[in-house]
């Protein structure tokens, strides 16, 4: 089995200001025992600024931008370097990979990092994977490692996503606000009314990071990831994951495996216009595996260019599809609601469909 694991920084921590030595050494007891018996292992490891923060002697900084870049430069390297010594006890090696969503927007540095990737896990190496947070600008925000494990385990095409947080899981409502909260541990699909929770500000799903955890979960399960939120202080909580144990929130894959050029375009960055189009069109697309026609769209709102990867909405709002245009947005304005032999007299040129079935992924209701 191929798991990516992402350790928060209150798990690191152990809810302290600086990281637990005896939390990650445990963790890294943990991961050699699954490593040992055969898994492959991919670490997502938050704590970079929290080590950049104790290395410092704890400074009274403001919550800017370069202060978070500069205490993640600092602390990047010793964050390493404490796993290295850690897994070193059990004799395994570890490979340090720092991300951006650059890194995954190209086609050509997407399959870089997948190379990366093949290469380590060849040679049983452990990658240990974070955040560039010293030179990402808008990345660095609270649970943004939760996202970027769900892209790790679409890069690798892993079968389980393991989120550890110091929560035992998703809740009906806030734990430490309402006694009568309940632990979910099944979540076959994650439909709007999960989503409705999570957007309010004072909602369970919206507090302690959890909004991020279910949006890395619905990308993960897209691509046919399974993915488990549970606790990361539990004893033994990995063996006993990975054994079937009923712990945590456990998000059941909605996706077959995608195959790898569908993983790149879920899991690049989505610009930020997008194309609405008709009934008929959007069940051409989701019941019938068809292409997107200029015939059936409806309008096209904002800028894109060709190639740009955009995502096909109904009027009424649900995305059905994203996909890789083969058209600007200016060029299917002009187009949109014409016959596929009317594309050439109206452009001077013609690519045929708008976005072709083979450059589409099907995403349907319940997104965020």
């Amino acid at each position: 089995m191929r798991v990516v694991i992402k350790f928060g920084t209150s798990v690191l921590t152990a809810g302290t200001q600086a990281l637990s030595a005896p939390r990650m050494v445990d963790l890294a007891r943990q991961c050699a025992a699954l490593h040992h018996a055969g898994h492959e292992v991919v670490l997502c490891s938050s704590g970079a600024i929290a080590a950049g923060r104790e290395r410092l002697g704890f400074p009274d900084l403001s919550e800017t931008v370069g202060s978070k870049q500069m205490l993640a430069a600092v602390g990047q390297s010793r964050l390493m370097r404490t796993w290295e010594q850690f897994f070193d006890i059990y004799g395994l090696r570890v490979g340090q990979i720092l991300l951006t969503h650059g890194d995954v927007e190209s086609r050509p540095r997407f399959l870089n990092a997948q190379d990366t990737f093949r290469a380590l896990l060849a040679h049983r190496v452990i990658p240990i994977v974070n955040e560039n947070d010293a030179v990402a600008t808008e990345e660095i925000q609270i649970g943004d490692n939760d996202n970027l494990s769900a892209l790790v385990a679409l890069i690798v095409g892993a079968d389980l996503l393991i989120i550890l947080t110091d929560q035992p899981g998703l809740h009906t409502a806030d734990p430490r606000r309402n006694p009568e909260a309940v632990l979910i541990h099944e979540v076959e699909r994650i439909d709007a009314t999960l989503w409705a929770q999570a957007g309010g500000s004072g909602s369970a799903l919206g507090t302690g990071g959890m909004l991020t955890k279910l949006q890395a979960a619905a990308l993960a399960c897209r691509a046919g990831t399974e993915v488990i939120i549970a606790d990361g202080g539990e004893t033994d909580v990995l063996q006993r994951l990975i054994a079937g144990e009923r712990l945590g929130t456990h998000f059941r894959a909605t996706g077959t495996r995608l195959e790898n050029r569908k993983r790149w375009i879920l899991a690049g960055v989505v610009n930020s216009g997008r194309i609405v189009v008709d009934r008929g069109a959007a069940e051409a697309i989701a019941k019938q595996g068809g292409s997107l026609l200029p015939a059936g769209i409806v309008r096209v709102e904002g800028h894109f260019e060709r190639g740009d990867t955009v995502p096909i909405l109904t009027d009424s709002g649900v995305e059905v599809a994203r996909g890789i245009t083969r058209y600007s947005a200016d060029d299917l304005r002009r187009i949109a609601g014409h016959r596929l032999d009317e594309v050439e007299r109206l452009l001077g040129y013609t690519y045929g469909a708008a976005v072709h079935r083979n450059d589409m992924i099907l995403l349907g209701e319940g997104m965020g």
